[in-house]
């Protein structure tokens, strides 16, 4: 069998921002032609389900510019340099959530978009919720929203949650 695998011959890096960094791979293919890769290296994210006692689920709704439209989404956000994801993940469902969790189990680690980044995503469920203080970031403008899990999966038929990663999480939360 032929192996599939891509043989990096040069790596120039092309740009460097404060979230991502991008690099342009110059590779030999399996059948010895050449390939341009482009590659976006992002620091890895978490996203977390919060499961309040009630049963309802905790979204936060917020503009992404690069959708151009409000989404509905299980609270993340990215890895800071040498970050543990529990303690990531822990760290943002109380600063846009304003819960703390006693419960918080990780249930699985994606990769988000391989064809052209490298990002991870570690999802985890959180439980046994406490009130703490929301802290969203300073430029984070964020509307929390609770959902039964009916609702929730009438918003999934319907078209209005969109975003992969809430998907995804909702479902290996059993929603």
């Amino acid at each position: 069998m032929q192996s599939l695998e891509e043989q990096l011959l040069k790596s120039t890096r092309v740009f460097e921002g404060k979230i991502i960094r991008l690099r342009v791979d110059t590779v030999r293919l399996p059948d010895g032609r050449q390939a341009t890769r482009e590659v976006v290296e992002h620091p890895g994210a978490v996203a977390v389900v919060p499961i309040l006692g009630d049963g309802r689920i905790a979204l936060v709704r917020q503009y992404r510019h690069a959708t151009r439209q409000l989404m509905l989404e299980i609270p993340a956000g990215k890895l800071d340099k040498g970050e543990d994801p529990d303690v990531c993940a822990a760290r943002e469902l109380e600063e846009e959530t304003g819960f703390i969790s006693r419960s918080l189990r990780k249930v699985a680690t994606v990769y988000t978009t391989p064809g052209f980044t490298d990002e991870i995503m570690h999802l985890y469920v959180a439980q046994q919720l406490e009130p703490s203080v929301q802290r969203p970031d300073e430029d984070e403008f964020i509307q929390l929203e609770y959902f039964t899990r009916d609702e929730l999966r009438a918003a999934l038929q319907q078209g209005a949650i969109n975003d992969a990663k809430t998907m995804l999480g909702l479902l290996l939360a059993g929603i």
